[in-house]
């Protein structure tokens, strides 16, 4: 191992499309290295000129591709979708989806290791090819400095920015206004509950290639009275919008470890979400689920009118908060990052001894020849 830091770069594209997870997992994870493990890591963004000694690559651009052609380096990359997810978000002509599919798992396999927020694609990865070793498991994090409470005064006020009775029971939806998102469902639920406030932050980050874009288009300009959509919020003031909500309602039909759910449990907000197997392995149960609109109506209304259910399910929160530390998930990197190096330079050694063997072999044949 050197003495000096090690070159670690990562690159993403994901900071150029507003109101997206993987934006904001991308920021998160920066942050983490960048000020947990300064003692191990040089860390640079997009860096084209620099020797690395650890790639990182966060989005999957044709460009990033290249780059990861480099043999030298430890080259890392983040499955965050799988070929299947983005058939569900975005409505891409079928010809040209397969050509994305493929390149997609290329990019993939190219890499020595693959990083996944929630283990559930592990064995999916293993179909497409992946060798299972080459996949590990390191959850999202989110920062408590950034995302925690603020109070009931910021909360009324909040609530009196969006035009919300101080009083009335909030219900939080967040992510891209898609059909998987579950949107349809979100406002199918607030149509049968009109007492209580339903909010949706999140747009169009893709526009009209987003599936359901029409069908989706027209609810959010014309949205049942007790629903709001407040389009694309900056995530700085997501904070404000966490603070003045009750629940965090997820009724996603497919995900992989939502950021909003790491951000809602930092402020001990309780969760009702669809029944999805993802969830096992990651929420461990500490949450209210349902797997109709009919069982989400039944879950938000007990949180809504049980104030003894509703702080057992604040306290699930605050459990999986503290599982989800930000010293557990730093930890994790460290070791990931160092084992991989470790790993990386013993194969170029190993390499490079099997090369000047075949070079003794060559040259011993040679001379018994003459």
């Amino acid at each position: 191992m050197k003495n000096a830091k090690l070159k670690l770069i990562m690159y993403s594209s994901a900071d150029k499309v507003d109101g997206q997870g993987v934006g904001s997992a991308y920021e998160e994870q920066v942050a983490l290295i960048k000020e947990g493990a300064d003692d191990l890591f040089d860390v640079t963004i997009n860096d084209w000129t620099t020797k690395p000694d650890i790639q990182h690559f966060h989005t999957i651009d044709p460009t990033f591709f290249v780059k990861m052609q480099d043999k030298k380096a430890v080259n890392i990359a983040y499955c965050h979708f799988l070929p299947e997810t983005v058939d569900e978000s975005l409505k891409i002509p079928s010809p040209f989806f397969k050509i994305f599919a493929n390149y997609l798992v290329t990019f993939y396999k190219s890499a020595d290791r693959l990083v996944v927020v929630n283990p559930i694609f592990i064995d999916d990865l293993v179909k497409l090819g992946i060798p299972r070793e080459n996949v590990y498991y390191i959850p999202n994090y989110v920062s408590k400095e950034k995302f925690h409470p603020l109070g009931k005064e910021a909360r009324d006020a909040y609530r009196e920015k969006l035009g919300i009775d101080k009083n009335v029971f909030v219900v939080l939806g967040a992510g891209q206004v898609q059909t998987r998102k579950g949107v349809l469902d979100f406002v199918e639920v607030a149509k049968k509950m009109p007492d209580t406030t339903f909010v949706w932050a999140g747009g169009f980050s893709f526009g009209v290639i987003t599936e359901g874009y029409e069908e989706l288009h027209k609810i959010q300009k014309n949205p049942p009275e007790n629903v709001k959509f407040l389009g694309i919020v900056p995530r700085e003031e997501m904070v404000e919008l966490y603070n003045m909500s009750d629940v965090l309602f997820v009724p996603s039909y497919n995900e992989l470890f939502p950021m909003t759910i790491l951000e809602a449990i930092n402020f001990k907000t309780p969760l009702v979400l669809r029944d999805l197997e993802l969830y096992k392995d990651i929420l461990f149960g500490h949450h209210m689920q349902a797997s109709d609109n009919d069982g989400f109506v039944q879950c938000l209304n007990t949180l809504k009118d049980d104030p003894e259910i509703y702080a057992e399910y604040q306290l699930e929160s605050q459990i999986l908060s503290e599982f989800y530390s930000k010293e557990h998930v730093l930890q994790m990197w460290r070791e990931f990052y160092l084992s991989a190096y470790g790993e990386k330079q013993y194969a170029l050694r190993q390499k490079k001894r099997n090369k000047n063997k075949k070079k003794k072999v060559k040259k011993r044949n040679d001379h018994e020849k003459k």
